[in-house]
Protein backbone atom coordinates (compact mmCIF):
# COMPACT_ATOMS: atom_id res chain seq x y z
CA UNK A 1 0.00 0.00 0.00
CA UNK A 2 2.88 2.59 1.14
CA UNK A 3 4.74 1.44 -1.97
CA UNK A 4 1.39 2.18 -4.20
CA UNK A 5 1.28 5.39 -2.52
CA UNK A 6 4.98 6.53 -3.84
CA UNK A 7 4.71 5.30 -6.71
CA UNK A 8 1.27 7.60 -7.36
CA UNK A 9 2.98 10.78 -5.64
CA UNK A 10 6.31 10.16 -7.89
CA UNK A 11 6.66 13.55 -10.02
CA UNK A 12 4.42 15.22 -7.82
CA UNK A 13 4.97 18.35 -5.94
CA UNK A 14 4.10 17.28 -2.91
CA UNK A 15 3.48 19.31 0.74
CA UNK A 16 5.30 22.98 0.97
CA UNK A 17 4.85 25.99 3.31
CA UNK A 18 2.43 27.59 1.79
CA UNK A 19 0.52 24.23 1.27
CA UNK A 20 0.25 23.96 5.11
CA UNK A 21 -0.72 27.45 5.12
CA UNK A 22 -3.56 27.33 2.82
CA UNK A 23 -4.57 24.48 4.82
CA UNK A 24 -4.26 25.69 7.97
CA UNK A 25 -6.13 29.03 6.47
CA UNK A 26 -8.97 26.08 4.92
CA UNK A 27 -9.39 25.13 8.59
CA UNK A 28 -9.81 27.98 10.39
CA UNK A 29 -12.46 29.17 7.82
CA UNK A 30 -14.46 25.91 8.84
CA UNK A 31 -13.90 26.28 12.32
CA UNK A 32 -15.17 29.91 12.09
CA UNK A 33 -18.12 29.22 10.29
CA UNK A 34 -19.20 26.96 12.98
CA UNK A 35 -20.19 30.15 15.32
CA UNK A 36 -22.31 30.93 12.42
CA UNK A 37 -25.27 29.12 12.71
CA UNK A 38 -28.60 27.89 10.15
CA UNK A 39 -28.05 29.46 6.66
CA UNK A 40 -25.72 32.46 7.49
CA UNK A 41 -24.78 34.56 4.83
CA UNK A 42 -21.51 34.69 6.55
CA UNK A 43 -20.81 30.94 7.79
CA UNK A 44 -21.84 29.76 3.71
CA UNK A 45 -18.99 32.14 2.55
CA UNK A 46 -16.53 30.76 5.27
CA UNK A 47 -17.57 27.11 4.29
CA UNK A 48 -16.90 28.23 0.51
CA UNK A 49 -13.33 29.99 1.44
CA UNK A 50 -12.42 26.80 3.11
CA UNK A 51 -13.55 24.08 1.20
CA UNK A 52 -12.07 26.30 -2.45
CA UNK A 53 -8.71 26.24 -0.28
CA UNK A 54 -8.34 22.72 0.16
CA UNK A 55 -9.15 22.41 -3.19
CA UNK A 56 -6.38 24.30 -3.92
CA UNK A 57 -3.86 22.91 -1.63
CA UNK A 58 -4.60 19.97 -2.53
CA UNK A 59 -4.56 20.52 -6.79
CA UNK A 60 -0.73 22.09 -5.29
CA UNK A 61 -0.11 18.86 -3.79
CA UNK A 62 -0.81 16.57 -6.76
CA UNK A 63 0.49 18.74 -9.27
CA UNK A 64 3.11 17.93 -11.65
CA UNK A 65 4.45 21.65 -12.51
CA UNK A 66 7.01 21.32 -10.24
CA UNK A 67 8.89 24.46 -11.33
CA UNK A 68 5.61 26.64 -11.18
CA UNK A 69 4.67 25.45 -7.78
CA UNK A 70 8.18 26.49 -6.44
CA UNK A 71 7.77 29.69 -7.67
CA UNK A 72 5.06 30.28 -6.13
CA UNK A 73 6.11 28.68 -2.98
CA UNK A 74 9.33 31.00 -3.12
CA UNK A 75 7.04 33.70 -3.25
CA UNK A 76 5.06 33.32 -0.28
CA UNK A 77 8.10 32.67 1.39
CA UNK A 78 9.70 36.08 0.70
CA UNK A 79 6.71 37.65 1.71
CA UNK A 80 5.86 36.31 5.07
CA UNK A 81 10.03 36.12 5.93
CA UNK A 82 9.39 39.76 8.01
CA UNK A 83 7.30 38.13 9.88
CA UNK A 84 8.44 34.43 10.26
CA UNK A 85 11.95 36.50 11.68
CA UNK A 86 10.07 37.99 13.83
CA UNK A 87 8.51 35.13 15.32
CA UNK A 88 11.63 33.20 15.07
CA UNK A 89 13.65 35.86 17.04
CA UNK A 90 10.83 36.07 19.94
CA UNK A 91 10.77 32.23 20.37
CA UNK A 92 14.40 32.26 20.69
CA UNK A 93 14.84 35.03 23.30
CA UNK A 94 11.87 33.29 25.48
CA UNK A 95 13.95 30.16 24.99
CA UNK A 96 16.82 32.14 26.56
CA UNK A 97 14.74 33.54 29.67
CA UNK A 98 15.22 30.35 31.82
CA UNK A 99 18.82 31.51 31.73
CA UNK A 100 19.55 34.62 30.74
CA UNK A 101 18.27 38.41 31.25
CA UNK A 102 17.69 40.62 28.38
CA UNK A 103 18.04 44.24 29.04
CA UNK A 104 17.47 47.01 26.36
CA UNK A 105 19.61 50.08 25.88
CA UNK A 106 17.93 52.91 27.56
CA UNK A 107 19.54 54.81 24.95
CA UNK A 108 19.36 52.90 21.58
CA UNK A 109 16.90 50.07 22.41
CA UNK A 110 19.91 47.05 22.05
CA UNK A 111 19.12 44.33 23.40
CA UNK A 112 21.50 42.73 25.82
CA UNK A 113 21.96 39.07 27.07
CA UNK A 114 23.51 38.68 30.78
CA UNK A 115 23.54 35.15 32.32
CA UNK A 116 21.48 35.38 35.73
CA UNK A 117 22.26 35.27 39.19
CA UNK A 118 25.30 38.04 38.72
CA UNK A 119 23.51 39.87 41.15
CA UNK A 120 23.59 43.73 40.49
CA UNK A 121 25.93 44.64 37.60
CA UNK A 122 26.96 47.03 35.31
CA UNK A 123 26.28 46.75 31.61
CA UNK A 124 28.26 48.58 28.91
CA UNK A 125 26.21 48.63 25.75
CA UNK A 126 28.35 46.66 22.69
CA UNK A 127 26.54 49.36 20.44
CA UNK A 128 26.71 52.69 21.87
CA UNK A 129 28.73 52.08 24.84
CA UNK A 130 25.90 53.31 27.08
CA UNK A 131 26.95 52.19 30.90
CA UNK A 132 23.82 51.54 32.87
CA UNK A 133 23.09 49.46 35.78
CA UNK A 134 20.95 46.65 36.45
CA UNK A 135 20.35 43.54 39.01
CA UNK A 136 20.78 40.13 36.98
Amino acid sequence: MKDKFFKFMEGRYGVDSYARFTMGLALVCIVISIFFPGRSVIGALLNTIGLLAIVYTYFRILSRNIQKRYAENQKYLSMTANLRQRFNREKNLMKQRKTHHIYSCPNCGQKIRIPRGKGRIEIDCPKCHTKFIKRS
